[in-house]
């Protein structure tokens, strides 16, 4: 990764930690909840990234690749594809805590906004 591709990539993380942050900005908590909060945005910022990189890559060459072992030839699933499943999962998990934190008219319009983005990623593997 070059130097301009890491600092875009983290202006990205930037921007998505604040888009999550701002959500919170009216809600008041204990602080000992925002730490945790910080710490969550911060995954959660990384993880959105991330995925939407691999994402990206998965959409352009696809989910699968021809591997060769000696004289045997195959084709398997590529390594980006258990790495989106997993992080997707990771995501998804860290999304979820931070949605409980949330009062629940907050929640509701932040489980949607999760489930489009969810979506927007099964929809993209399906091509």
């Amino acid at each position: 990764m070059t130097v301009s591709e890491q600092l875009e990539k983290e202006k990205k993380i930037r921007a998505e930690k604040n888009r999550i942050a701002k959500i919170y900005k009216n809600i008041n908590m204990d602080k000992d909840i925002t730490k945790v909060l910080d710490g969550l945005i911060s995954d959660a910022a990384f993880m959105r990234v991330s995925l939407e990189e691999v994402k990206l890559k998965l959409i352009k060459e696809g989910l699968m690749e021809k591997f060769v072992n000696g004289s045997q030839e195959f084709m398997r699933e590529k390594p980006e594809a258990k790495l989106f499943l997993n992080f997707m999962k990771q995501y998804s998990n860290t999304m979820k805590q931070l949605i409980d934190l949330m009062p629940v008219q907050v929640k509701d319009e932040e489980q949607n906004e999760l489930l489009q983005f969810f979506q927007s990623g099964k929809d993209a593997v399906k091509k």
